[in-house]
């Protein structure tokens, strides 16, 4: 079983950004601790991040062959792309939307997600065990 996780714009930036609210963790070791916690689980994960949306989009185009789910972090991404929406529609991946911060308790522009009504769930609010959560339950949809 392959994933994908894509992480978006700025997500480069953990560690140095607002650690008030994303933590002191990098990007680097979010990443490492997603692949300890992949291969307990069997997974075969690859990792991704671009402050670019057309990066993004072709990144999940190329995945429609080759991977069985899309971890998604889109970051700003999330609330203005239609073009990352429409990609994960079109290759018809499940993907799982995540956020490290409760995106639902913040500024108004950011409760509104434009790409969680084509993922299979979103999961938020958690810090980097977002991204577990977001594994453990992609995993156990792709098992059923």
């Amino acid at each position: 079983m392959k994933i994908l996780v894509i992480n978006g714009v700025n997500m480069n930036m953990l560690g140095i950004r607002e650690p008030e609210k994303y933590g002191s963790m990098t990007l680097k070791e979010l990443e490492k601790d997603l692949y300890a916690y992949s291969f307990e689980l069997g997974v075969d994960l690859e990792t991704f991040q671009s402050n670019f949306e057309g990066e993004i989009v072709e990144k999940i185009q190329q995945s429609i062959n080759d991977t069985d789910g899309i971890i998604i972090n889109a970051a700003a991404h999330t609330h203005t792309s239609v073009a990352i929406r429409d990609a994960i529609s079109a290759v018809n991946i499940p993907t799982i939307e995540v956020h490290m911060t409760n995106i639902h308790a913040r500024e108004d522009f950011r409760q509104k997600s434009l790409i969680a009504p084509v993922c299979k769930g979103q999961i938020s609010g958690f810090g980097a065990e977002s991204y577990k959560l977001a594994l453990m339950g992609l995993v156990a949809l792709l098992k059923k």
